[in-house]
């Protein structure tokens, strides 16, 4: 089967979309150029479809290069033949092609070469035939005390070993205990002799075991994580009565001396080599799902974070919160540029906290703050109610920001290019402002994995990781678009096309000769040729510039069709855009060509009618209940707003205003049942929760957001908390109620199980 072909069948797309798209990308078209100018080659397909292609693609590169080195050994060695060729050419997997290369794979001398060696080969082959012969009488031909052979067991023992590695290398035997590993294992973990105490972070696996096809994704890595920290003892593996009696059937043909002895080889190959062989392809396998499924819930909430809704350009007070060294105040305009620093003490007695209160008032009004943004971490809330008592004008916005990766960012050398005299908490304040403006340009300059919206991201596999993230921050950049006469290197760096080196040129261009007033005079940066600009110019805008389609996502490709168009309508290209009315009125099927569809005409239509639109949701503030701000002041049955800090498979995390995020575990999502908390909640969305539970000692705040009476109200019998207990404890026997560390900037409540 042919690449495009089988691709095709594994995403059911057409096969001329997917040689379309490949041809697409063998030239250097990037995802998000293809998805969003390219759909009438493509057949409309999305990123989605296009990233997969693109891997599937890659995976089948992989497959044929490792058949043409396999190839290359074997014809080497002498072992190529028509049938062999034919077999590694229809093989669709890498598992597949290894079991047909593995009888003629250079080995070490093992014992049934050893066995090979002296001579018994051919009783191998008269025993594994299974015709009735007895074996000891087979076996008295091969006694040579010369070769080692002394005995009739000698020989036996040799032949034996020599059929255990025949059924080892079998492909159908291989096949058939694949199967069987994949649909009938069982994980199993046992606390390591001694252990018990130095592991009581993995205390809920000490004795756990769980169908491997039903375990999720964060138990199968936490169990590896207390492997490979020698806390835990893991097997994957069915029951051996299962795989034996597979190999039986297979195998077995009757119950003579010669049968026994096959029985003999098959128990040996399957405990000696097939056991081991299979119970790591089904750890390779399954930590490869486990790495997909807690990827893709990094991804989803990176996702939502980048593209969570913008403030926009305002002046901005930025303050990093702090009790003894202070809080660290900047003030930034409307373009995210510092224009002053100062340090406040507004929690270090009634002195201090007056010159801090008159410092922001001053600094207010000399700088005509428009909205003043407290990180979120240690202080932030009684940071929050300092500011919140100041009597400022009700214009002032207050509000308070996620600092998660600010203290990265600080320590960056993105900072210290763009700050080299600065102190790190000074630098972290105007990343927390920057984020109230605009958080896509400010978390870009952060490496995602440092945002702390992970599942075991140090876990999974990390070139798999960085491309997934990095996908998902171009994907995003691109989505929204970028102002190239603000945009950062960093920012620049994720447009399609570009890359780290012709961002830094464009900002250096850009610094030398002023401000882009026409996407064409992109064509002047240095080694930015015409496919970079091709790729980039529709993801870049230049807002009241020359020409007003450059502040669109129109492509200078179609300015053409846009200016036929308003001819036909008697008005401007100026006059068009805004006017949905006015493209309502024109037929887009004359304006069908060969290379441009009705896709890419409603596209421009659409685009038109909103120039630039931002995709992201509309900016709202968010307030936590005001005098809850610690641990103490919590109370069960409270019902409080929060807002989810990161989404995991088995629950999500929300911060409700106490410095200690609370986790809402998947079974008190809904009062219906609930899959994938995905479905149910995102990162950065506002919800009610209510407590139902809380752990001074070890800070963890249980929460749920399933119907529960008003706080106050009585509680009905059944909901006892001794009945809870039970049928809580009941329900999770043999299944750890796993936490996450979330990577927050103060103490998370759960990292004990999960530390990064």
């Amino acid at each position: 089967m042919d690449n495009i072909t089988f691709i095709s069948e594994q995403l059911d797309i057409n096969p001329t979309q997917v040689s379309k798209t490949l041809a697409l990308l063998d030239q250097g078209a990037t995802v998000p150029f293809i998805a969003r100018y390219r759909k009438e080659v493509t057949g409309s397909l999305d990123e989605v479809a296009v990233a997969e292609i693109r891997d599937l693609s890659a995976q089948r590169r992989e497959l044929d290069a490792r058949k043409a080195t396999i190839r290359t050994s074997l014809e080497k060695n002498g072992h190529l033949t028509a049938d062999l060729d034919a077999r590694i050419d229809a093989s669709q997997a890498l598992t597949t092609l290894e079991d047909i290369y593995l009888p003629y794979r250079p080995k070490r001398r093992t014992k049934g070469q050893q066995a090979k060696e002296k001579g018994l080969e051919p009783l191998a082959e008269a025993i594994f035939q299974q015709a009735g012969a007895d074996p000891d009488d087979l076996a008295t031909r091969f006694v040579a005390t010369d070769k080692g052979v002394d005995t009739t067991a000698d020989a036996l023992a040799g032949a034996v070993d020599i059929m255990a590695e025949w059924i080892n290398e079998t492909e159908t035997v291989r096949k058939a205990l694949r199967e069987l590993y994949a649909k009938k294992s069982t994980i199993s973990c046992r606390v390591a002799t001694g252990m018990e105490e130095a592991g009581a972070k993995f205390r809920d696996y000490f004795d756990w075991h769980e169908p491997l096809h039903e375990a999720p994704s964060h138990r199968i890595l936490a169990a590896r994580r207390g492997e490979r920290e020698e806390i835990l003892n893991l097997t994957i593996r069915p029951t051996p009565e299962d795989a034996l009696q597979i190999l039986h059937n297979l195998l077995i043909t009757g119950d003579g001396p010669d049968c026994q002895l096959v029985r003999k080889a098959m128990e040996q190959g399957y405990k000696r080599l097939l056991s081991r062989s299979m119970e790591t392809e089904a750890r390779v396998l399954s930590k490869e799902r486990a790495d997909f499924e807690a990827i893709s819930v990094f991804t989803d909430n990176l996702r939502e974070l980048l593209l969570a809704p913008p403030m926009g350009a305002r002046r901005i007070m930025g303050i990093d919160p702090g009790f003894r060294t202070g809080c660290k105040v900047v003030c930034l305009d409307s373009q995210g540029k510092l224009l002053h620093n100062d340090t406040i003490y507004p929690t270090m007695g009634e002195q201090k906290e007056r010159k801090a209160a008159e410092t922001v008032r001053a600094l207010i009004s000399q700088f005509d703050i428009e909205a003043v943004a407290i990180g979120n971490g240690t202080a932030g809330r009684e940071t929050e109610r300092f500011i919140k008592g100041l009597g400022l004008d009700k214009g002032v916005i207050i509000t308070l920001v996620n600092e998660s990766g600010a203290s990265i960012y600080s320590a960056s050398e993105v900072a210290r290019r763009e700050f080299p005299d600065l102190d790190l908490t000074v630098r972290g304040s105007v990343s927390i402002g920057r984020r109230l403006m605009d958080p896509l340009s400010e978390l870009v300059k952060i490496d995602p994995k440092s945002i702390g919206v992970g599942q075991y991201q140090h876990d999974v596999d990390q070139n798999a990781l960085k491309k997934s993230l990095d996908d998902t921050v171009i994907s995003c950049v691109n989505g929204v678009g970028v102002d190239i006469n603000r945009a950062s290197a960093e920012l620049l760096t994720y447009v399609s096309g570009l890359g780290p080196q012709l961002a830094k040129n464009i900002v250096n261009y850009r610094d030398e000769t002023g401000p882009f007033t026409t996407r064409k005079g992109l064509i002047k940066v240095p080694r930015l040729g015409p496919k970079a600009y091709e790729q980039c110019a529709g993801f870049l805008r230049i807002t009241h510039g020359k020409n007003p389609l450059d502040a669109s996502a129109v492509h200078p490709e179609s300015y053409p069709i846009v200016d036929a168009m308003a001819k036909e309508l008697g008005v401007t290209v100026t006059s068009l855009i805004g006017r949905s009315d006015l493209s309502k009125r024109l037929d887009l099927s004359r304006y069908v060509t060969k290379t441009v569809g009705l896709p890419t005409l409603n596209d421009i239509c659409d685009e038109l009618a909103k120039p630039g639109r931002d995709p992201r949701e509309d900016f709202t503030l968010f307030h936590y209940r005001e005098g809850v701000e610690t641990l103490n002041d919590l109370e069960e049955g409270m019902r409080l707003p929060g807002v989810v800090t990161n989404v995991t498979a088995f629950g999500a995390f929300v911060d409700i205003g106490v410095h200690q995020d609370g986790l809402v575990h998947i079974s008190e999502m809904s009062d219906q049942f609930v899959k994938n908390p995905a479905d149910i909640l995102k990162v950065q969305q506002k919800i009610q929760v209510t407590v139902i539970g809380i752990d001074a000692i070890r800070k963890r705040i249980s929460l749920s957001m399933k119907s529960r009476p008003m706080e106050g109200a009585p509680k009905k019998e059944s909901e006892s908390p001794s009945l809870k207990a039970k049928v809580k404890a009941k329900s999770h026997a043999k299944k750890p109620r796993d936490r996450e560390e979330k990577g927050r900037p103060f103490n998370n409540p759960f990292a004990d199980l999960l530390k990064k």
